[in-house]
């Protein structure tokens, strides 16, 4: 019984080099377009906490739009009896070239406690070096903590805002609108490699 060949190989074997030739083609750009999906989401994401906090306290559009840079972040918190997890997606922007940093977010939750909580996160930095060492090497809170949001003494643009470290400012905003005291859980920020 003789096999059938095209250009000396098994019909079969041609057939599934083709097919699989296809596979790949057509997996690549469904693949891109979901990075470009996520990007889209966390832009949008990030304008519409923008559009918030600036509606919550407006002088702080100024300082976003003034600041070396910035970053927003949103998070969803679950915690059952004696710990919690949350994890969140984010952006951090350079003002002046515009380039955008996509990150991640983690957070450990310890005490007793149950509910889901949700909330954004607003960093603003006042110079390339607290940006720069904040996107290339990641950045963590400590362990539990609350801190009240200072509106007196900011000079009037970093109103509701928390100095989280020099040059670094946080706002927290929930479904409430500007969080009055910030929780600073052990929660780490970096860079998230699937979508830079």
């Amino acid at each position: 019984m003789k096999i059938a060949t095209v250009w000396g190989a098994p019909k079969a074997r041609v057939i599934f080099l083709v097919l699989l030739a296809c596979a790949v083609a057509l997996a690549t750009p469904a693949a891109e377009t979901d990075k470009e999906k996520q990007q889209t989401q966390i832009r949008n994401m990030a304008q519409d906490t923008l559009q918030r906090l600036y509606k919550a306290e407006p002088k702080t559009e100024a300082a976003v739009k003034h600041a070396f840079g910035y970053a927003v972040f949103s998070d969803l918190g679950v915690k059952i009896l004696f710990g919690g997890t949350g994890s969140g997606k984010g952006i951090a922007v350079n003002n002046r070239n515009k380039h955008e940093i996509f990150m991640k977010m983690l957070e450990a939750q310890a005490g007793l406690g149950m509910g889901v909580d949700k909330f954004r996160v607003v960093f603003i930095f006042d110079n390339e070096k607290v940006f720069d060492s904040f996107v290339n090497s990641g950045w963590e809170f400590g362990g539990q903590s609350t801190v009240a949001a200072k509106t007196e003494d900011q000079g009037g643009a970093m109103a509701g805002a928390v100095a989280v470290s020099d040059g670094v400012w946080m706002y927290q905003l929930t479904d409430k609108g500007l969080a009055v005291e910030i929780s600073a859980t052990g929660t780490k920020y970096y860079k998230n490699d699937d979508l830079n």
